[in-house]
C-alpha cells in the first residue's frame, strides 16, 4: 500500500513538471509577447560593454531625436501646378514628350500579364495560409478577413507597365500612386531584407566593427500586398561624410534614396524604383507586425525612452548602432520592389569600373588611362549600348557623388541592350563640398555619351530649367521634405557643369561625331538647335 501511494505521488510530480514546462516553454513566451509593448526590450546581451558614441550612435538626446519628425512638419506646398512651375515646364519639352523609342509590341514588357497574375494570386494564397497558422499558434481568435489580391493595385499596375525603355513610362499616372500608396497604406509584416538574413550571427562582442554600423533594412509588407525597401534614417540631413572615412564604409542614407530617384527621373533615365519618404511607427508597423523573433529581439528602449532597434549580428550587437524613433517615429526611405526574380531574372554584373575595396589597393582603370580601350574590345561592351549605357550610370553616380557603384543589375530578357537598374544610391550625397572626379572616368577615358543623354544635361543647365531649381520643386511633394539641403542641391548644378566640360574636352580631342553617339534605342530625340530655341 505505501509502494502505491509513493507510485502516485511519483506520478502526480511527474505530471507536475510536465506541465511547468509546458507553461514555461510554450504559454509564458506567448503571454510576454503580447505584453512586451509595455516591456522594456531585451538589447544585446553584451551592449553593455559599449557606451553609445560616434556619429552613428542612437540619439541620447531628446532635442536632437526630435528631428526625426520636425523634418515632416508643415511644407511647402508642392510647385507643380504652379503658372511658373519650372518643373512643369520641363516635363512639357520635346524632349520630354518625344516618343519614348519604337511603338511597343508584348515581346516588349517585361512580364506576361497573365503568368504574372497567377503567380501573385498563388503568393497572396500562400501568405493567408502562413499568416492563419501564426495566428492560430498564438491563439488569436478575432476574426481578420483573408488578404485578396487587387489586380489595380499600383505595385501589381508598377509591374507591369516595366518595359524594356524604363522602369515606368513618362506619362504613367501608375508611379504617384504606388508613391501615395507606400507613404500612406498600413503595414502587415516587416522582417529582415535576404541581405540580412544572409550575414546574420551570433553576437561576438570582440569582433572588429565597422564604422559606418550595419546596412540596416527592412523588408515592408503593406495592405494591398505590395512591397518596399525600408532604410532608416542614420545621418542628419546637415552632416557631411567625414572626410577619413572610405566609401566603403560610409552611412546609408534614407534621403539619398529618395533624392536619387527624383533626379533619375528628371533625367528621363527611369532606372531607379520609385522611393518615397515616410515616418514610420516603428513598435506598431515593425514590432507589433514582425513574425521574425530575432527582429522583434532586437528592440530595446533608449536612455531617452525612445524606441530602439538594430541588426543582429552581420557586423556588431552594439546598441549605439542602433536606429531609435522619437519616441515610436522613425524617418526612413521606402523603394519599391521590383518583380520576383521567378518571374522576371536579372543579371547582376561587376562594374568595369569598380573600385578597389581595400584600404590600400588600385584597380587598372584607376592608374590606367587607356583603360577604355580594353574595355572597348571585351563582350558586350564592344557591340551593344552597354558602354554607353554604363556611362550614362556614371554621369547619374557623378551627380549624386556616389562612389559605392560595385555591380550592375540588368533584366535578363531584353538582352544586352537592355537598361541598367540603379539601385542602391543610399551613399549618395554625402559631401556636397567635395566633386569625386574619378566617378565620371568611364565618360572621360572613354569620351563617349548618348546624344539623348547631352541633350537633357544641356537642358537642366538652362536658367529656365535649372537643374538645382527643378529637384527642389521635385522635391517639395515628399513627405520628409526638405528632402536635401541646398549646399547639394547646388552642388548639383556645379557638378553638371563639371560633366558637360568633359564632354566639351572629349568633342575637342574626338570631334563631335565620334563623342556623340545616336544609341540603337533612341527614337529621332529632337537636335540641339531645336532644344535651343524651344528653351
Amino acid at each position: 500500500m505505501p509502494a502505491l501511494r509513493r507510485d502516485r505521488l511519483l506520478t502526480l510530480l511527474l505530471l507536475g513538471a510536465l506541465l511547468s514546462a509546458d507553461l514555461y516553454f510554450h504559454l509564458w513566451p506567448q503571454v510576454r509577447r503580447q505584453l512586451r509593448p509595455r516591456e522594456e526590450w531585451p538589447g544585446c546581451p553584451c551592449a553593455h560593454r559599449a557606451a553609445p558614441s560616434g556619429p552613428a550612435a542612437a540619439p541620447a538626446d531628446p532635442g536632437r531625436s526630435a528631428s526625426n519628425s520636425s523634418r515632416a512638419g508643415p511644407r511647402a506646398e508642392p510647385g507643380w501646378g504652379g503658372p511658373r512651375s519650372k518643373l512643369q515646364a520641363l516635363f512639357a519639352h520635346p524632349l520630354y514628350t518625344a516618343p519614348e523609342g519604337p511603338l511597343l509590341g508584348p515581346e516588349d514588357s517585361l512580364l506576361a500579364g497573365q503568368e504574372a497574375l497567377r503567380y501573385y494570386r498563388r503568393k497572396v494564397a500562400r501568405w493567408n495560409r502562413r499568416h492563419k497558422i501564426y495566428r492560430e499558434q498564438l491563439n488569436l481568435t478575432s476574426p481578420e478577413p483573408p488578404l485578396q489580391l487587387r489586380l489595380e493595385a499600383s505595385w501589381v499596375q508598377f509591374h507591369l507597365s516595366i518595359n524594356r525603355h524604363g522602369l515606368y513610362s513618362r506619362a504613367s499616372p501608375t508611379v504617384n500612386q504606388l508613391l501615395h500608396d507606400m507613404q500612406h497604406f498600413p503595414t502587415i509584416s516587416a522582417d529582415y531584407s535576404q541581405d540580412e538574413k544572409a550575414l546574420l550571427g551570433a553576437c561576438d562582442c570582440t569582433q572588429i566593427v565597422k564604422p559606418s554600423g550595419v546596412h540596416l533594412k527592412l523588408v515592408l509588407r503593406f495592405s494591398d500586398f505590395g512591397k518596399a525597401m525600408f532604410k532608416p534614417m542614420r545621418q542628419q540631413r546637415d552632416e557631411e561624410t567625414p572626410e577619413d572615412f572610405f566609401y566603403f564604409i560610409d552611412f546609408q542614407r534614407h534621403n539619398a534614396e529618395i533624392a536619387a530617384f527624383h533626379l533619375d527621373r528628371i533625367l528621363d533615365f527611369r532606372r531607379v524604383p520609385p522611393t518615397v519618404g515616410r515616418l514610420v511607427n516603428v513598435t506598431k508597423e515593425i514590432l507589433e507586425v514582425t513574425k521574425n523573433e530575432i527582429l522583434r529581439s532586437v528592440f530595446f528602449i533608449s536612455p531617452a525612452s525612445n524606441v530602439c532597434f538594430f541588426a543582429k549580428c552581420p557586423y556588431m550587437c552594439k546598441t549605439e548602432y542602433a536606429v531609435c524613433g522619437n519616441p515610436h517615429l522613425l524617418e526612413g526611405s521606402l523603394s519599391a520592389f521590383l518583380p520576383s526574380l521567378n518571374l522576371a531574372p536579372r543579371l547582376a554584373v561587376p562594374n568595369p569600373w569598380i573600385r578597389s575595396y581595400s584600404l590600400a589597393g588600385k584597380e587598372e582603370w584607376e592608374v590606367n588611362p587607356l583603360y577604355c580601350d580594353t574595355v572597348k574590345q571585351i563582350y558586350p561592351y564592344n557591340s551593344s549600348n552597354r558602354l554607353l549605357n554604363i556611362i550614362d550610370m556614371a554621369i547619374f553616380d557623378f551627380l549624386i557623388g556616389n562612389m559605392d557603384r560595385h555591380h550592375y543589375e540588368m533584366f535578363t530578357k531584353f538582352g544586352d541592350d537592355g537598361f541598367l537598374i540603379h539601385l542602391d544610391n543610399a551613399r549618395g550625397f554625402g559631401r556636397h563640398s567635395h566633386d569625386e572626379i574619378s566617378i565620371l572616368s568611364p565618360l572621360s577615358q572613354c569620351c563617349m555619351i548618348k546624344k539623348k543623354t547631352l541633350l537633357h544635361l544641356q537642358l537642366l543647365a538652362q536658367p529656365n530649367y535649372r537643374l538645382s531649381d527643378v529637384m527642389r520643386e521635385s522635391l517639395l511633394d515628399d513627405q520628409l521634405s526638405p528632402v536635401l539641403t541646398e549646399p547639394h542641391l547646388l552642388a548639383l548644378d556645379r557638378r553638371l557643369q563639371i560633366t558637360l566640360k568633359a564632354v566639351e574636352q572629349c568633342v575637342q580631342a574626338h570631334g563631335e561625331e565620334n563623342v556623340v553617339i545616336s544609341s540603337s534605342t533612341e527614337h529621332s530625340a529632337p537636335d540641339a538647335d531645336q532644344v535651343k530655341r524651344t528653351s
